[in-house]
């Protein structure tokens, strides 16, 4: 398991305030002049033509911003000659707000007064020379008494002309209401400004007053800029009138990037407290007005305060929690006494609050009786982790401003955000980092910039820059700066930065992205402007709770909005990138070379051409090209953004119908931590311990008083585990198993598709099983090529992979283990398979590319002399007719042999549809230093397999060598020594091939011949002598059978009883007739060894026997209608859920869960006692269709068709598992290697700790014959005693079954098992129960020549018939199918059965049933065929278990 700690909520406490090292801000600056130290607090209107003078106090507005007259009536006739006048003070609430009211034409605002007369009573209508014209008048808006040191208010007001090419000021609020409503004269507007008018203030750089913890954390030293940015403006010294009011505490949030590009979180508020006067020098007092200027005598009436703060620094954006919990501990510091010293919960809420883990999605935390805060755990997003609020952004700049903003982003330009409020510019500044994903922000980044980093606005470079807007009052901005005031929604652009216009991005992604922000204001401000009525104290809160999924969803949308924009700006650009396939140059990470610039720009409409030149040459695009290129962190949220590109529809001019961003909220889960507050300690006696903990100010912290973690195992219980270090890319992006997901909901609705995607995973689960194995293999190479062969064979038969996960396993090992070359061919690979890797495929593969050794550019000597050895047999391949022509002419004639010639065509096919005739595959010529595949050509009787057929792969890279026995050509199976073979013949019955005679009996011998050939234990006939040479054209077949009697019978008088076992099967013929499925009795190796042609049998005679045979079965019976399920019955039964463990069962439709059967037989027991000879032959038994079994079983007496005669010596187990869906078993399989790590598969404790996942694991790579060494592990389990001999692949056997392990002693046997018993082939399974009485050998006899003759409609009507009458068993377990199927493996091999046909003649013969019995009858007799679901399971897995 990973070592790794679990998230912590909080990294550190921090009290930041004015310190003894503190320096003066303003004496180090160069300030502009002096601003207003008073705030207006009252405006007037004065008529200089009627005589009216400037009342005493105020000040006359006479000229505009760049010195034109501002007459308030010169665009009147009579022109009364109206100025505006205002005054400063404070001996009143200051005005906040000024404004323009139309008469008759606007609604009063609430909160604001009329200025309608003035000082001289008379009317103050701005209009009053022209009775005709809009009554207009000054509005405005006080602030609420008492007023704060720190009030906002208006402190100065002008007016501009913009006919005269004025503006608006820069940090200045305009009214957009022209107060000449004339139509003379030009138009004017009034503008005003809103700050902190406060004097007698000192402002010093922050310092750390206090910290906790006090030594740093390895991962995350606390930073020394935290103070400054937990007091941006300073840490100050002020001095207020006796009286004024405590402001409220300021909530900020700040982010601090490192040079990783990790985030770091800081919550902090502000606050003012007392400060002793003690502590100051004559000099400072007198810059604070304490002492008069002449005799330095105190001023009474004066108080004297600094401004503190206390932050918490996070890695997670929790803003909220944060801000309850701060203002929580600055109202504990104010108020008192308490029992608990502040210490006490700032040491619990950092130690004994766990983060919120998937299984424990929320926590509760009470800090007090009265105090709580609820945590959620984030919501799980594909998309970067930000404190970026888009409703904030649209409420404060509105549609059309962001856009511009994404234009400056996406261009780099320099930004200086700026507002009084301070906790609105990091949701801000979030927001504008966010909007441009999947692009990052690569330049510098401060949304909260203290004034003492003022510093990096003058830098050479673009950036995003948040400051209080207070800063102006101080200093002179620069010039080439963007500046975007927040509080009056207004972007200065200066004459050096002009901003690209929003026109020039793409048009029609444009034009929605605008609409959709439009609705999202308008709905916004709906939600913001909700009348207040009043409600039941019971309601509040779920309006409350409904407000706030409101506005998530808004946040939601207008970040979806962004997104789709990205998406259509840069669809398409995967194509332009270039993967690395030489050896790379040192340049390889430029991104000309990783990129088609050219390309990509020649792509767009040329009316856009400026705006993605400019794109392109960003520091945004080119870091976004090698996060694309080149493994990263940035992964799952590029490959997030392909399938994004993917959805959209650049030419719509409305967004999609199914939305971008799919979120799974966890915060809807029952599942809450609750984390109670700190324990008091207890008093004398039980008493209430006193409250002695009062704090004049915040103190500083001790750290005798913080208190060690309380509960450490809440923690634990919480933790989110991560990835385990030993995992090289085992998992799935949550992108790629929502598209898994839904391929699988599509495929389960189409048979052949559900199989396919059933196979799929079942590869999947492979390659995550790959990088143990080999790691585990001797030689890495020659694993690694093994893998790429199987994404070969893969690729071949059409296998659908879910997901990338199998080439990225591949690609990433290769550069592990120093490849390159092979992962340039696993690209190749997927380009011709037609699938485009993703961002996270990519990144693995450069990576390899880019880290691994190239082989040397000249080539090795092994190289030279493997084309000189391939050139040496080309030219020996080459001479070879030419010297048998040379031989030929050279013998004499009485000696020469001429060769055969080749038959004539003729239609002769087996039950597959293909000529007995046919020649075996000609075998391939393979490039040296490749694998081959031997049993890839031997696929149904040298049929070619399907495309659904899985590879048999070779767990060792050449074909066992043949063995000395038996005739030549007999051992690889092929057709070619079958040509001339008189045991071959055309399938009989009515409706033969052509020539056949009354009957249905053939020129050659028929279906019956071969029965009586496979069914008859007689003897055998002796090798057939070489063909003497004929003439072209003759017939042999009718020659040769025309005085055979035995040729005349009918085929159901050649059906004979079981005989005696012939000494010797060598001539029996090998060949499989048409049969589909191929798989041996024993299953070829223990450690997943593939079957080649002549599959290895350990056990057998000059073989040592296995350590341990395994035994497994799939077959499940249904608890509801006792019938049992077979393998593809239950794949066909599974869901597309990767949850849901049931199947259902085709006979009843329950759903239950099938189990693995497993039997587990020990072999090593102490050797024979001396004198004991070897078992005597068993004088009877089945002949068999695999030529060497059967040369193997003539001197091997314990096996018969795959099956033990006596019970097995040594230890005996059975054990029972849940069989899992491969969907199901892989989500298990990632959930575990992430959680535990990779190196758990290759240890012993798999078996015993996770035995569902090993043993499902077995009969998925045991069924497909992959190579694995999972059975090896049994030899270390509890399974397995302790072996000191070494745990070689030998000495495991598997074996895979159709049927039960454990039959009903209480059942009838099945009627394969019946022939067995009259073949007097002891059955592997002993406690069957006796045979029902009409299940006698001629019945079973009747029953195969029906379906030998085709009739297979006969062979069910008499089955029927059969179970009707007296003494049949009145249930049946097995279906009809299944029972006739069965029967017919056992009786003529598995190699001379095709399925696939069987299965059509079963269907033809049912539809003839169908119309006389009814098909709801034949369905509650079990007489239907399995689904064409679990067909095509069956099919696409390959051969089926043996039974």
């Amino acid at each position: 398991m990973s070592d790794e700690k679990p998230p912590q909520l909080v990294d550190y406490f921090v009290v930041a305030g004015l310190a003894e090292a503190s320096r003066a801000l303003e004496e180090e600056q160069q300030p502009r002049p002096a601003r207003p130290g008073e705030p207006i607090t009252d405006v007037a209107v004065i008529i200089r033509s009627q005589g009216e003078e400037v009342p005493q106090g105020f000040t006359c507005i006479e000229t505009s911003t760049s010195g034109h007259p501002v007459d308030l009536n010169a665009g009147l006739l009579n022109n009364p000659q109206m100025f505006l006048c205002y005054k400063r003070g404070r001996d009143k609430p200051p005005l906040i707000e000024l404004g323009v009211h139309y008469e008759g034409k606007d609604r009063p605002k609430p909160g604001y007064q009329i200025l309608d007369t003035t000082p001289y009573s008379r009317s103050a209508n701005l209009a009053s020379g022209s009775p005709g014209h809009q009554r207009t008048f000054l509005t405005f808006r006080r602030a609420a008494e008492p007023p704060g040191h720190h009030t906002l208010g208006v402190t100065d007001i002008c007016l501009v002309m913009p006919s005269k090419g004025e503006s608006t000021p820069h940090t200045f609020c305009r009214v957009d209401k022209n107060l000449n409503t004339s139509m003379w004269g030009p138009a004017l507007f009034l503008c005003y400004k809103i700050a902190v008018a406060k004097d007698n203030t000192l402002v010093y750089e922050a310092g750390l007053l206090s910290r906790y913890p006090e030594q740093d954390s390895e991962s995350f030293p606390l930073p020394e800029s935290v103070p400054v940015f937990c007091l941006p403006m300073g840490a100050t010294i002020e001095s207020w009138p006796v009286g004024t009011k405590y402001p409220l505490p300021v909530f900020s949030t700040f982010v601090l990037t490192g040079a990783s590009g990790d985030k770091v979180y800081g919550a902090a508020i502000q606050f003012h407290e007392a400060f002793p006067r003690e502590r100051l020098s004559e000099a400072q007092a007198l810059r604070l007005g304490l002492l008069s200027v002449v005799d330095r005598r105190p001023v009474p009436g004066r108080s004297l305060h600094t401004r503190k703060s206390i932050c918490v620094l996070s890695h997670w954006p929790f803003f909220d929690v944060f801000r309850k919990f701060l203002m929580f501990i600055y109202r504990y510091s104010i108020s008192g006494p308490h029992v608990l010293p502040l210490e006490t919960h700032i040491s619990h809420f950092m130690h004994n609050v766990p983060f919120p883990s998937p299984q424990r999605p929320r926590i509760l935390v009470q800090m007090s009786p009265y105090d709580s805060l609820l945590l959620c755990r984030p919501v799980s997003s594909p998309l970067p982790l930000s404190g970026a609020s888009f409703l904030t952004l649209l409420q404060n700049l509105g549609p059309d401003n962001a856009v511009a903003l994404l234009v400056a982003v996406l261009t780099e330009q320099k930004l200086l955000i700026h507002s009084l409020r301070p906790d609105v510019l990091t949701s801000v500044g979030e927001a504008l980092v966010a909007m441009i994903f999947p692009l990052r922000w690569q330049c510098p980044y401060i949304p909260l910039c203290p004034l003492a980093l003022a510093d990096v606005l003058c830098a050479p470079v673009p950036f995003i820059v948040g400051i209080h807007s207070s800063y102006f009052d101080l200093y002179e901005p620069p010039r080439d700066v963007i500046f975007v005031d927040l509080d009056t929604n207004t972007i200065f652009q200066s004459e050096e930065r002009k901003l690209l216009s929003p026109r020039a991005l793409p048009r029609r992604p444009c034009k929605v992205l605008l609409a959709s922000l439009h609705s999202l204001s308008q709905q916004l401000d709906e939600l913001l402007s909700a009348p207040g009525e009043e409600e039941p104290p019971e309601l509040v809160l779920s309006d409350a709770e409904a407000a706030g999924a409101r506005r998530a969803q808004l946040e939601l949308e207008a970040r979806a909005a962004f997104l789709r924009f990205m998406a259509c700006a840069l669809r398409g650009y995967r194509s332009f990138l270039r993967p690395i396939a030489p050896a790379p140059a040192p340049a390889g990470r430029d991104a000309g070379s990783l990129f088609a610039l050219q390309g990509f720009l020649r792509s767009r409409e040329r009316a856009y051409q400026r705006f993605y030149g400019q794109l392109l040459r960003t520091q945004l695009f080119t870091q976004f090209i090698e996060d694309c290129s080149f493994a990263s962190d940035r992964e799952p949220c590029l490959e997030f953004f392909d399938t994004c590109v993917d959805k959209v529809q650049v030419d719509l001019e409305k967004p999609e119908d199914a939305p971008l961003m799919e979120l799974d909220d966890p915060r809807g889960g029952e599942h809450t931590v609750f984390i109670t507050p700190p324990e008091q300690p207890a008093g004398p006696d039980g008493a209430e311990p006193p409250a002695r903990y009062r704090y004049d100010g915040f103190p500083t912290l001790r750290p005798e008083l913080l208190e060690p973690p309380r509960d450490p195992l809440v923690a634990q219980l919480c933790q989110a585990r991560s990835s385990a270090p030993s995992s090289p890319a085992p998992r799935r992006t949550k992108q790629e198993m929502k598209v898994a997901q839904r391929v699988a909901q599509k495929s389960s609705a189409v048979p052949e598709l559900w199989a396919r995607c059933l196979l799929g995973h079942c590869y999947g689960l492979w390659f995550l099983y790959l990088p143990t194995h080999v790691r585990a293999a001797p030689a890495k190479l020659r694993a690694l090529q093994l893998a790429y062969d199987v994404l070969r064979k893969m690729e071949q038969h059409k296998v659908v992979l879910p997901d990338e996960v199998c080439y990225r396993i591949l690609m990433q090992l290769c550069g592990q283990y120093g490849e390159p070359v092979l992962s340039v061919r696993v690209l190749l690979e997927m380009k011709r398979a037609g699938i485009v890797p993703n961002t996270v495929t990519y990144g693995y593969y450069n990576k390899a590319v880019l880290e691994s050794k190239w082989p040397a550019g000249t080539q090795g000597g092994r190289l030279r002399w493997a084309k000189l050895r391939n050139v040496v047999l080309g030219a020996a391949q080459f001479r070879q007719p030419l010297r048998e022509r040379r031989s030929a002419a050279g013998d004499p004639p009485g000696d020469r042999v001429s060769p055969a010639p080749r038959p004539p065509l003729q239609r002769q096919t087996t039950w597959a549809g293909r000529s007995l005739r046919d020649p075996a595959p000609a075998p391939r010529l393979v490039k040296s230093g490749s694998l081959s595949f031997p049993g890839s050509s031997r696929a149904e009787g040298g049929s070619r397999a399907g495309p659904g057929e899985p590879p048999l792969l070779p767990v060792t890279p050449s074909p066992p060598p043949p063995r000395p026995r038996g005739p030549p050509g007999s051992a690889d199976g092929s057709l070619s020594d079958i040509a001339t073979d008189e045991s071959g013949g055309d399938e009989g019955g009515p409706g033969g091939g052509p020539g056949g005679g009354p009957g249905g009996v053939t020129p050659r011998r028929g279906l019956a011949a071969k029965l009586q050939q496979l069914l008859s234990p007689g003897k055998r006939p002796p090798p057939r002598p070489t063909e003497p040479p004929r003439e072209p054209g003759t017939r042999r077949g009718s020659e040769q059978r025309d005085g055979d009697p035995s040729s005349r019978r009918s085929p159901a008088e050649t059906l004979l009883r079981p005989r005696e076992r012939p000494e010797s099967t060598a001539s029996e013929s090998s060949v499989s007739l048409g049969s589909e499925l191929d798989l041996s009795d024993a299953s070829g190796g223990s450690s997943g060894a593939p079957k080649c042609a002549e599959p290895s049998v350990e056990g057998t005679a000059g073989t040592e026997p296995p350590a341990l045979e395994v035994l497994l079965s799939s077959c499940s019976r249904c608890p509801g209608c006792a019938g049992l399920v077979f393998d593809e019955e239950l794949m066909a039964g599974w869901t597309s859920d990767d949850s849901n463990l049931n199947t259902s069962c085709p006979f009843c439709s329950r759903s239950f869960v099938p189990f693995l059967s497993i039997e587990i037989r020990d072999f090593r027991r102490p050797p024979s006692p001396p004198g004991a000879g070897p078992v005597p032959p068993s004088p009877q038994g089945p002949v068999l269709s695999d030529r060497r079994r059967c040369l193997e079983l003539d001197e091997t007496p314990e096996l018969c068709n795959g099956c033990a005669d006596t019970p097995p010596p040594g230890r005996w187990e059975r054990v029972a598992f849940a069989y899992l869906s491969p969907l199901v078993l892989r989500k298990e399989l990632e959930s575990l290697v992430e959680n535990e790590g990779g190196e758990l598969l290759a240890r012993p404790e798999l078996v015993d700790s996770h035995p569902i996942i090993y043993w499902n694991l077995v009969w998925y790579f045991q069924r497909l014959a992959l190579p694995s060494n999972l059975p090896l592990l049994l030899l270390g389990s509890q399974h397995a005693p302790r072996d000191p001999q070494p745990p070689e692949p030998s000495r495991v056997r598997v074996r895979l079954l159709w049927d039960v392990l454990s039959p009903d002693p209480e059942s009838c046997p099945p009627l394969y098992v019946l022939w067995r018993l009259h073949s007097n082939i002891p059955p592997r399974l002993h406690p069957w129960g006796p045979p029902a009485p009409p299940f006698s050998l001629p019945f079973l006899e009747a029953l195969l020549s029906h379906v030998g003759l085709n009739e297979v409609h006969k062979a069910i009507g008499l089955f029927l018939e059969t179970l009707a009458a007296p003494g049949a068993p009145r249930t049946l377990h097995r279906s009809i199918y299944r029972e006739l199927l069965f029967l017919t493996l056992a009786a003529l091999g598995r190699e001379h059965t095709d399925i696939a046909a069987f299965d059509r003649r079963y269907r033809s013969a049912l539809g003839k049933l169908g119309g006389a019995l009814g098909r709801d009858e034949l369905r509650r007799r079990r007489a239907q065929p399995p689904s064409a679901k679990a067909s095509d399971c069956r099919r696409t897995f390959g051969a089926p278990p043996e039974c």
